[in-house]
């Protein structure tokens, strides 16, 4: 079903605006072209976005496409992921296209360069191509094996195809010009020798096509319009339209560039972040710590918070950095009127009320989301034995420490008034237990207004608590001048992951994988899919509650 919601004003839908109004297109074409060789990250779900939304404003198709030219790094299963993360964003495509889909069309057209005399098969080494190949501020050197005949090149190319040739003994290049100044024109490389078993076309090839030679082919085949790209490939823009033209494809796609998304504090490199997973330093893909899709997904990150945030930074030609706050500030206010409102104790601390009778549980009323009357409300047990977060007791407290600590007198949250009597410690001096006692005239929601107290704080009621793990998330890559001159695997940030044992709300029960939930003072938090099972519950704290970023209006 085509996404309702339009996209706002920007460079790309204004080119794309003048292209129909002008008559140069009559239906809009994009395409979202992942290489199966990782998970997709935050970065990727900005280039969904555009693709998808530009084309469902202009009631236009986005193909899927899988740029599925190297054997040697692709696996199913990240082809599973990609089409999971694309439907999970609020996508669907309209058809789903593989490169392989067109190798033999891809090698008639490299057959169709050579007998031009625009292409050769090369002898020399991968290093003395780079070699050869010159820098930016000095002109190539022309290959040895530059000039050979047609005949000659055509008979070596389908040895190539044959496997008559080892990996890396010859390739084919492009014979465009070794003295331009955009080093990309300098006899690129269109087919290398792979001798690997390719996921869909298993050993038919051993010659592969490079992603410079395979894209814009990929793009004209299927007739599309507009192929938007990150800056990056400004550079290759020469390349793809000599490769579409000297291909003499019918169709001639236009490529459009805009700023990749980067964010602070978080990896944009599908190599690094196989990395991390290959050096067990995250449990997987979807770890909540990762900017995969598959993790923010799994930590409790919606879909419409990942829309709402790409769509506020908005489409550019100028490359910047984004506060990754802002993605969090997002989730915060798409989860406000969502989430239920819940307690939760992540560093418990028992407290026996002792004047409350023994045996005693009554249920009080709570509002399961003040910010959404309709949620209703639910019944909270409440008994002589209940659990409080241990940071609201302080023996010896600072002045303006308003919770509790001995003599002192707090609200609990949808109950009564304590006041601490007495402090126990372990043999090591640690406190354990409080034992405090209850006013019964100050049960919330009856009017009590005999005395006011400055502190109120949460509470489980033990005998009816759940056990919960507690998993809490810090940036998992550090980012200071300290830092910068690092290796990326020295900047990992040992405090990333912090597993805690609490308890929750006997509400709590019959949660879900994927439920979220505000527990309150402490943030957002997701039921882990992964580790939850019917015997442990397990949360990822999505986000904190508060944070100092504000959204500049």
């Amino acid at each position: 079903m085509k996404n309702e919601k339009k996209v706002p004003s920007n460079f790309i839908r204004n080119i794309v605006l003048e292209d129909l109004e002008s008559g140069k297109y009559k239906e809009i074409i994009t395409r979202f072209p992942p290489e199966p060789n990782g998970y997709l990250h935050i970065g990727h779900a900005k280039a969904i976005i555009v693709d998808f939304e530009t084309a469902d404003e202009f009631n236009g198709k986005t193909n899927l496409r899988f740029d599925d030219t190297n054997p040697i790094k692709e696996d199913i299963e990240y082809i599973e992921s990609i089409k999971e993360d694309v439907r999970w964003l609020g996508y669907e495509w309209d058809n789903l296209f593989f490169a392989s889909d067109y190798f033999e069309e891809m090698y008639e057209r490299a057959k169709l360069l050579i007998k031009k005399g625009k292409a050769y098969v090369d002898d020399l080494s991968a290093e003395k191509i780079r070699e050869y190949r010159g820098t930016l501020t000095q002109s190539g050197k022309e290959s040895p094996y530059r000039n050979r005949s047609v005949e000659e090149n055509l008979a070596l190319f389908e040895a190539m195809r044959n496997g008559e040739f080892k990996d890396g003994e010859k390739v084919l290049r492009a014979k465009i010009d070794m003295a331009s100044p955009n080093i990309n024109m300098r006899d690129p490389i269109l087919y290398r020798i792979a001798h690997a078993t390719h996921h869909r076309t298993g050993d038919k090839w051993c010659i592969y096509p490079m992603y410079d030679f395979a894209h814009p082919l990929e793009d004209a085949i299927e007739g599309v319009t507009h192929s938007f790209c990150t800056l990056e490939f400004e550079d290759h823009r020469p390349l793809y339209d000599w490769v579409v033209r000297e291909c003499e494809m019918e169709h001639r796609p236009k490529q459009i560039e805009f700023a990749r998304l980067n964010m602070t504090n978080t990896v944009m490199s599908k190599r690094k972040l196989k990395q991390l997973v290959d050096h067990g330093i995250v449990d997987s893909w979807d770890d909540p710590r990762m900017p995969t899709i598959s993790g923010l997904r799994r930590r409790g990150y919606t879909p419409e918070a990942i829309q709402n945030f790409c769509k506020e930074i908005g489409v550019s030609k100028s490359n910047s950095v984004v506060d990754s706050q802002m993605l969090d500030h997002f989730v915060r206010e798409d989860l406000k009127m969502k989430a239920p409102r819940t307690m939760a104790i992540l560093r418990p601390l028992k407290v026996i009320i002792t004047n409350y009778p023994e045996g005693k549980v009554e249920y009080l009323e709570a509002e399961n989301n003040p910010d959404n009357p309709q949620m209703g409300v639910r019944k909270i047990p409440f008994s002589r034995e209940i659990y409080i977060e241990q940071e609201d007791f302080m023996e010896n407290p600072p002045k303006k420490y308003f919770r509790l600590f001995p003599g002192n007198e707090v609200r609990l949250k949808h109950a009564y008034f304590i006041k601490c009597n007495e402090v126990i410690k372990d043999e090591k001096g640690n406190v354990v237990e409080l034992h405090c006692t209850y006013d019964p005239e100050t049960k919330s929601g009856t009017g009590f207004t005999g005395r006011k107290v400055k502190g109120t704080i949460h509470w489980v009621e033990a005998s009816h608590a759940i056990p919960a793990e507690m998993r809490l998330y810090q940036s998992l890559i550090l980012e200071d001048e300290e830092q910068e001159e690092k290796d990326f695997l020295e900047r990992i940030n040992p405090n990333s992951l912090e597993i805690l044992q609490g308890f929750v709300e006997p509400n709590m029960k019959n949660v879900k994988p994927q439920d979220k939930f505000q527990f309150f003072r402490h943030g957002y938090f997701n039921v882990d899919p992964k580790y939850t099972t019917e015997d442990k519950l397990v949360f990822n704290r999505i986000v904190s509650l508060k944070s100092s970023f504000k959204l500049k209006k």
